[in-house]
């Protein structure tokens, strides 16, 4: 074989796989985008009923609504033995969504966006510990960027306005969250080495509506059905939900992805909070947390290319 034809074929597999690193890292942006307005649909979720509530009702839409996509038929061939460790990633999803929407419920948007970076040491100590992902000098130059706007949020001055003061129980609520998010993350990656996206939404929706629902009748929940049923929030955050997660599944499908660079681009999500945050509930300190998200957005951006 001649060397312009070995050229030719060596450019054509690295086209190739750049093309697949850029399909699998724009699932991830897009699940990151919308996991930037869903804090804005939380919040307004909240308005009209309980946490409680809103976990639930969400849930069992969401779960509904993924029996009808395609795919569904592959739920029943999974290996039941996947099941155990599916129903872990469910119960670590079921706290930390309870935890992040309590803190959502009382804590400013932009804030919580920033707060949910933090997820960033998380997962790349899960990733690095576990799955021996390394450190590329991109990744290495970008994850401190990405540590130090969050570390930005904490020294920067800002205003004495009352709307921006949170307490310390809503602070830890939410970097508990995070890292039960992180770790959530890290099971999706082992567990799509061997089930599909459709058989992992399906099973752990599933689980999720089970474990809402038994916590709906232990706390004695009194159901508001009226608000429940105008609360036109709770399917638009269902529908958003299930979008995004199907993006993300897909993306940790690819072999190739890594978690330190998904957990990244997932960032992404602050900007589109901070926008919202201000546009929705014209919440103070928009500068500062901008700040902090460009430094962010800097590590993202090195840590990619």
């Amino acid at each position: 074989m001649s060397n312009r034809i070995k050229h030719i074929l060596f450019n054509q597999i690295t086209a190739r796989d750049r093309l697949f690193s850029m399909v699998w890292m724009l699932l991830v942006l897009v699940y990151g985008l919308m996991k930037g307005a869903r804090e804005i649909v939380k919040k307004k979720c909240l308005e009209r009923n309980s946490v409680v509530e809103v976990l639930f009702f969400y849930t069992l839409l969401g779960f509904i609504m993924v029996l009808l996509l395609p795919g569904r038929e592959e739920a029943l061939t999974l290996d039941f033995g996947k099941l155990p460790y599916i129903f872990i990633k469910s119960f670590v999803i079921f706290l930390a969504w309870i935890l992040s929407f309590m803190a959502i419920k009382t804590m400013p948007v932009s804030m919580y966006g920033v707060l949910d970076m933090s997820r960033v040491i998380f997962a790349t100590t899960l990733a690095m510990t576990f799955l021996h992902e390394r450190l590329s000098v991109g990744q290495m130059i970008g994850m401190p960027l990405v540590l130090l706007g969050l570390f930005l949020l904490r020294v920067i001055k800002g205003s004495k306005d009352s709307s921006e003061k949170v307490s310390a129980k809503t602070v830890i609520f939410a970097l508990l969250s995070c890292a039960l998010n992180a770790f959530s993350g890290f099971l999706d990656k082992v567990l799509m080495k061997d089930v599909t996206s459709s058989q992992l939404q399906i099973w752990y929706m599933f689980f999720l509506v089970v474990l809402y629902g038994l916590f709906l009748l232990i706390k004695r929940t009194k159901v508001n059905w009226k608000a429940v049923a105008k609360n036109y929030w709770i399917p638009l955050l269902a529908v958003m939900f299930i979008i995004a997660d199907k993006c993300l599944f897909i993306a940790n499908s690819y072999p190739e992805s890594k978690i330190t660079i998904m957990t990244l681009i997932k960032q992404s999500s602050c900007f589109v909070t901070i926008a919202l945050g201000r546009i929705v509930y014209k919440e103070k300190n928009i500068l500062k947390k901008s700040i902090c998200a460009s430094v962010v957005l800097a590590g993202i951006v090195i840590a990619i290319l």
